[in-house]
């Protein structure tokens, strides 16, 4: 079981509504395991051939479909793993068991917190969201280890690449600092609430190993790049299947990328933070203006690489979420797939579509199930509180909902780590809780947080979610693992499926102005 505070996130409000949500959280986040995707794509004959490839983890539109097969000993010398990424470890566990005797070796960058059980494959650690020295020195390692073993075209390496990687490989051009870098990710995603996409188009032009940089490390070998996602789901700039890898990756460091320093350049001046930024960040992007020095999709078509995208949406943690809903007897909804928006207005303005389910039966009939994905975005402003966009998004939706018999929300990043965490209480630290995954809310929590002296005004206001959300016993602590998405669930429960006595209007009169008006 990922989620470890069961028990008191179910322990009041309304407690069957949050066992019930719990559980849909549950079969999402396990379902977020790439290990058995990773089990199915590798297979060993007679201890002597090596199978990899099955045609659903192959993006549309791939030059190879095929599966893969070679001879160990004849094709292939040595096998070695390499990657970065937040719980990826998990995908690493995989290959070894596959492959036990026959892999060779490898590292992988993991967050602070991932918990593992590698032999072979090292493992050195990073920060996320914001890279820290310990990023630097983990990926200066894992490019020192790649040039030492001197890899030849006999060499076969499997390479993982998942969310959080941008931070935690992290290796500065010449002339750059880490403080640089920091400042970067800090000033355009912590302060000003960029996605990832428009922050790495940045940031990619300023390392060493990103934007491809860590497959021309790899050259001449032969590489398995896997990749812990649904390969055939748009991303954020568009880009779909084997087509969209090659002419809008962002994030993939091991594939093509799309970033160039004119387009750095153009963000830092629409955001208006030239003058806030490092001046060797700007001195550096206008200096290579003209001279993008990324991996282009014609030096990789010359490279030997296979391309598998280990986590189909059929396999992934959004059907198996919705099919437990389903089973639960909650109707699934699916409201939006790709959410790249600021996570209060995101949290307040589907809290309103659950209170007018409730009240009015539109869009939808209860009993439902509201579900979103993507990767929400939280602009601090210059606040220190600790938190997360999960975290804000549940939150947000405590007074909207308040009073309400019928309605839970909860929304968790399926990795186990909702923000960068911190010590944001002395008990949880004490249980090892440093990091929330997110949060959950029904109709009571607002009248909780009253009787208890905790402004969710405030502490929104100070993006300070953590503390309010484990004392009101509403802050979801989880085991790590990969990163794919945040899961949300909005359920609005039926008039006779609440464990509360039903009032005729959901929403408190402290929250009145928090409504839309009426006719």
């Amino acid at each position: 079981m990922r989620i470890k505070n069961k028990a008191r996130l179910q322990s009041h409000g309304n407690k069957k509504g949050r066992r019930q949500i719990l559980e849909i959280l549950e079969a999402g986040m396990e379902a977020a395991d790439p290990y058995y995707n990773t089990l199915s794509l590798i297979s060993l004959e007679n201890d002597r051939f090596l199978h990899v490839g099955k045609r659903e983890f192959v993006p549309a539109g791939s030059p190879k479909t095929e599966e893969e097969c070679y001879e160990l000993g004849k094709d292939v010398e040595r096998i070695f793993v390499f990657g970065a990424g937040k719980g990826i470890h998990r995908i690493a566990e995989a290959i070894e068991e596959r492959l036990g005797k026959h892999l060779t070796g490898g590292m992988v960058i993991l967050k602070h917190g991932d918990e593992h059980r590698l032999g072979k494959v090292s493992v050195v650690f990073g920060s996320h969201p914001v890279p820290d020295q310990s990023c630097v020195d983990s990926s200066r390692r894992l490019a020192g280890e790649i040039r030492r073993l001197r890899l030849t075209k006999r060499d076969l390496v499997f390479t993982i690449i998942g969310n959080g990687s941008s931070s935690l490989m992290t290796l500065p051009r010449e002339g750059m600092s880490v403080e640089d870098v920091r400042e970067v990710t800090r000033i355009l995603q912590i302060e000003k609430g960029l996605a990832t996409p428009e922050l790495n188009m940045v940031r990619n032009q300023l390392d060493q190993l990103k934007g491809g940089g860590i497959t021309r490390l790899l050259q001449p070998a032969s590489l398995v790049h896997l990749i812990p996602i649904d390969l055939d789901e748009p991303n954020a700039l568009g880009g779909v299947g084997y087509d969209g890898l090659m002419k809008n990756n962002f994030w993939l460091h091991t594939l093509p990328d799309c970033s160039s320093p004119e387009k750095a350049m153009e963000i830092i001046e629409r955001y208006q933070v030239r003058e806030k930024l490092p001046g060797t960040v700007t001195e550096f992007l206008l200096k290579t203006q003209g001279k993008n020095n990324v991996l282009t999709e014609k030096e990789f078509s010359r490279y030997n690489c296979r391309i598998f995208g280990i986590m189909p949406d059929g396999a992934s943690f959004l059907p198996k979420a919705m099919e437990k809903a389903r089973k639960l007897g909650y109707s699934p909804y699916l409201l939006t797939k790709r959410t790249f928006v600021e996570a209060k207005t995101a949290g307040q303005l589907a809290a309103r579509i659950a209170v007018n389910v409730e009240r009015e039966g539109q869009p939808f009939k209860a009993p439902c199930a509201l579900f979103m994905t993507g990767e929400l975005t939280v602009a601090v402003n210059g606040e220190t509180g600790i938190g997360g966009r999960n975290q804000e998004f549940a939150l947000s939706g405590a007074e909207i909902i308040a009073g309400s018999p019928h309605i839970v929300i909860a929304a968790a990043d399926t990795d186990g780590t909702d923000g960068p965490g911190g010590c944001f209480d002395e008990e949880a630290w004490e249980l090892g809780c440093k990091n929330l995954t997110g949060g959950i809310v029904d109709g009571d929590t607002a009248k909780e947080a009253r009787e208890r002296g905790i402004c969710l005004k405030d502490a929104l206001a100070r993006h300070n979610t953590s503390g309010p959300l484990w004392k009101l016993d509403s802050g979801i602590w989880a085991t790590q693992n990969i990163s794919i998405q945040d899961l949300i669930v909005l359920l609005i429960m039926d008039g006779n499926t609440g464990e509360h006595k039903v009032r005729s209007n959901p929403v408190s009169e402290g929250s009145k102005d928090l409504l839309p008006p009426t006719s």
